[in-house]
């Protein structure tokens, strides 16, 4: 009787697993192992991530959007004037002029982006707008500026007393030559994955110091400085943004995902790929970070000095990135 019994609780268990009355990971998580998704959790480059982490975890926490979680991250280091490589503050061109570049992708390849966009604080909300309120995906110089104006945004003064001290000083040589860990470490990325299992990115700079009037590296271009696939996994890059655009990057990266590699793997496999296509790396600097659906995540760089910050459940980390050098 009692062996009959346990033989109808059995078949009754399994009708009710294979008729959806709870998912079966749920059912046998401690039995099977099978591992619970880390969510939400929170991730992007360099120490600035940090703050910009914390204002993201506070909209992930009250179970908020990943979308709305990294707009309002890579806010903090935009209007902070001590993140010298990052909108307000940020290290002009070589005329003086604060350039900025952003992009955004949400869970459904939404995206939107800003490049060369002058006297606008927050290019990433420009961003978000461009991805909602137009047909296009990037508005570039003055046509980003002016739709900026249009949706409201302030036009302010973007060169600080700091950033134009340490301009005038470099005019007196003129000498452009990016420093790995320095000025490479030009950009804010974040990565984040909500309670709801959905994934977002967002992306911004002011670019190199002095570079040349007008140009823009990866960090506004989907695919290169950022990418999303809410099936797979999200990517995002820093370091010479020429480098990451010839290898589409950050695509590379969650492509690499989609083939099974942790994040970690497939962030190291895409920087020997950069590896492979130059003759000397000496002097340059990439490093990409990823986070895959189940809430894993990694980073990787060609030398070592790259790190980054995550925030999840279980508390904050600044962890630095492995590296090839």
């Amino acid at each position: 009787m009692n062996s009959r019994r346990k033989f109808i609780k059995l078949s009754a268990l399994g009708a009710t697993i294979l008729g959806g009355g709870f998912p079966f990971e749920r059912a046998f998580a401690g039995t099977l192992g099978v591992a619970k998704t880390n969510k939400p959790v929170v991730i992007s480059t360099w120490n600035h991530g940090i703050p910009a982490n914390a204002a993201a975890w506070e909209i992930l926490s009250q179970k908020g959007s990943a979308l709305d979680a990294v707009e309002a991250g890579v806010r903090v280091p935009e209007a902070d004037p001590e993140v010298r490589t990052v909108g307000y503050g940020g290290y002009p061109d070589r005329e003086g002029h604060v350039t900025l570049d952003a992009c955004i992708m949400d869970k459904d390849s939404n995206c939107g982006a800003v490049a060369f966009l002058q006297h606008i604080k927050h290019p990433i909300s420009v961003a978000r707008k461009v991805m909602e309120d137009t047909p296009h995906v990037m508005l570039v110089g003055e046509g980003a500026l002016q739709f900026a104006l249009e949706k409201g945004f302030p036009k302010e003064n973007l060169l600080t007393p700091a950033s134009e001290k340490d301009w005038k000083n470099w005019l007196r040589e003129s000498k452009y030559k990016p420093v790995i860990n320095i000025e490479n470490h030009d950009t804010i990325g974040m990565l984040a994955l909500d309670a709801n299992g959905d994934l977002a990115g967002a992306c911004t700079t002011s670019g190199a110091a002095y570079k040349m009037y007008g140009r823009v590296g990866d960090s506004p271009i989907i695919g290169a400085g950022l990418f999303v696939d809410n099936e797979v996994g999200a990517a995002t890059a820093t370091g010479l943004g020429e480098a990451v655009i010839r290898m589409v990057g950050s695509h590379l990266v969650v492509e690499l995902m989609r083939q099974g590699n942790s994040p970690e793997k497939a962030c190291r496999l895409a920087v020997e790929r950069i590896i492979a296509k130059h003759k000397d790396v000496k002097d340059l600097q990439v490093g990409f970070i990823a986070l895959n659906k189940k809430g894993e995540y990694g980073g990787y760089c060609i030398h070592k000095g790259f790190n980054y910050a995550v925030q999840d459940h279980a508390g904050v980390k600044l962890l630095d990135g492995k590296s090839k050098f």
